[in-house]
């Protein structure tokens, strides 16, 4: 598919991922619309806030998504708006609303509007634990509302794509990482106190996780949507490396970088359930065989952008 000049709505603009999905494809030319709420933090998008045209619309309220899907008829939907990724987001009302009917009634407006392609964006905690690389075809045991929520849309957006024959696909992610990443996260954690210089607090070692650098997520979307025509409408992709590595692992991988030369204060933070799993990783054989995408990106090299953008960027995340 021709992409250049194309008409883009993209949700969830504001968060780390959203935010350089819209840098991507600014980049190439393309009319860039996002949907946020009017209480939204811009600062990913400060410097290019100018170059996008801002809708400000609670994806809860379908009659505004209705108004802006009709007044726009956009060819490529990314939906991205999400709550619940992150620890300190517990409200299970909120998750519920965000992730699966901000979902439905993004989707409903859209149907009848001969889009290109819509491509939701999934999660890896749909899958919850399994023992062994998780499968697009696994069966889905969420452990949280995050992940009940997320398999719930994936699931929606299927339905619809099957019901009425609509290029509408959903992309795993599993765990990314990169530019404008939230501070509290793992990794730009760690980045940020090893260039300060700080003591870094951490809950264990051993956690495991399908750590993809965002410069291959972002190829993901290019990928389905310049191959969009030829996919199985209704079709999920795992996005991951295949491979993973322990929280230990990426601590000695920035430590190494950077030249830090301390050690964690292993035990002094807060773990998650999901932390007890062996295995955390992407089946992503389907995504290379029929979607034609793989990650390029070594766990070290993608953490070496990554900590020059931080180290370019630190003043972003000054406290």
């Amino acid at each position: 598919m021709e992409n250049m000049g194309l008409k883009y709505l993209i949700t969830g603009a504001t968060g780390f991922i959203g935010a350089n999905i819209v840098r991507s494809f600014l980049d190439e030319n393309n009319e860039i619309h996002i949907i946020v709420r009017e209480t939204s933090n811009l600062w990913r998008l400060n410097d290019i806030v100018k170059d996008i045209i801002i809708h400000y619309c609670d994806i809860n309220d379908s009659d505004k998504v209705e108004r802006v899907i009709s007044a726009l008829k956009p060819d490529i939907i990314i939906h991205n708006a999400i709550y619940g990724g992150y620890p300190f987001q517990k409200d299970s009302m909120k998750i519920i609303n965000t992730n699966f009917l901000g979902t439905v009634n993004l989707l409903n407006a859209c149907i009848g509007y001969g889009f290109k392609c819509f491509i939701n964006t999934g999660s890896s905690s749909e899958y919850g634990g399994k023992n062994k690389p998780m499968s697009e075809n696994d069966l889905l045991e969420p452990i949280d509302d995050y992940g009940v929520a997320k398999a719930a849309a994936t699931l929606y957006c299927q339905s619809i794509a099957r019901r009425y024959n609509l290029p509408v696909f959903t992309l795993r992610l599993f765990s990314p990482y990169g530019y404008y990443e939230e501070p509290t996260r793992l990794i730009p954690y760690i980045i940020t106190s090893c260039l300060r210089n700080e003591d870094i607090k951490l809950s264990n070692p051993n956690p495991v996780r399908d750590f993809i650098f965002i410069e291959d997520v972002i190829e993901a979307y290019k990928t389905v949507i310049k191959n969009a025509q030829y996919l199985t409408h209704g079709d999920i992709f795992n996005i991951g490396t295949g491979k993973q590595y322990t929280v230990k692992e990426v601590f000695e991988t920035i430590k190494e970088i950077i030249g830090y030369n301390k050690e964690p204060l292993w035990g002094t933070a807060e773990g998650r359930v999901s932390d007890t799993f062996k295995i955390w990783k992407a089946d992503v054989t389907k995504s290379k065989e029929k979607l034609g995408w793989e990650a390029t990106h070594s766990l070290k090299e993608g953490l070496t952008k990554n900590i020059n953008w931080f180290t370019n960027n630190l003043k972003l995340y000054t406290r």
